[in-house]
């Protein structure tokens, strides 16, 4: 149990270092999330001054949603699937219509098995793109173990991290 804890202080402390930043730097973000269903923007909302970073986010759970809120192209879901990083920059890219803000993210993945999973993109792959104005800050995926919850923490956890370093 110690080390759970551990964990959760630790990936806490990777989120309240970025959200300090996000105030620091003046940038205000919002969340395009799918596999993490909200919980990225529920942990950033938990920083001291959240209001002046957080913009919102919206839960794009199902593909009907990022091709009709988001204007994600159906056949670029039917080509590489919601869960990649085509999608994934696809839902970045059109969440800054529907929400300003200087830096959107876009959240895709596998949290559990019954998705597009396969020997190369296994259930524990999550997908990451921020894009900062017009340009990528940064894409990345990577492979968490777990279940649902631990992915999702692991995957926002690493997002934090990784927006950090590229804001520094």
């Amino acid at each position: 149990m110690f080390e759970r804890e551990k964990s959760q202080y630790m990936e806490r402390l990777s989120i309240e270092r970025c959200c300090q930043l996000l105030v620091k730097k003046k940038l205000t973000l919002a969340f395009a999330e799918s596999a993490t269903a909200g919980r990225a923007a529920m942990e950033f909302s938990l920083c001291p001054n959240a209001g002046e970073f957080l913009k919102g986010g919206i839960v794009c759970y199902d593909a009907c949603l990022k091709q009709d809120i988001l204007q994600v192209h159906k056949g670029l879901i039917e080509e590489f699937t919601t869960e990649s990083p085509e999608v994934t920059y696809a839902i970045a890219k059109g969440l800054m219509s529907v929400i300003p803000a200087d830096i959107t993210i876009g959240i895709t993945g596998l949290t559990r098995a019954g998705g597009s999973e396969t020997r190369e993109k296994p259930v524990g792959t999550m997908f990451f793109c921020a894009i900062l104005g017009e340009n990528k800050l940064f894409e990345d995926s990577q492979i968490f173990q777990g279940n649902e919850i631990a992915i999702a923490e692991q995957a926002i956890a690493h997002l934090s991290k990784r927006l950090y370093q590229e804001l520094t």
